[in-house]
């Protein structure tokens, strides 16, 4: 009985290790996307207080705060 369980919990598992890439291979992702974010964070700067302010007119438009 204890050996028929084993089995079945060690092949059920197996097929998620194929889902979990191995170290080495998730490195140069981070790497990327930290290049990626410090690339970016100039403009990123530079544009989210506009879209902050256009989403704000956005929400006060939809939910109509302002009386009439």
């Amino acid at each position: 009985m204890f050996l028929q369980l084993f089995f079945t919990v060690a092949f059920s598992a197996v097929p998620l290790t194929l889902y979990v890439p191995p170290l080495r291979s998730l490195n140069p992702f981070v790497e990327t996307m930290e290049d990626l974010v410090l690339e970016s964070r100039t403009y990123t700067n530079r544009v989210y207080p506009r879209v902050r302010h256009l989403w704000l007119r956005i929400l006060d438009c939809l939910l109509c705060s302002t009386t009439r």
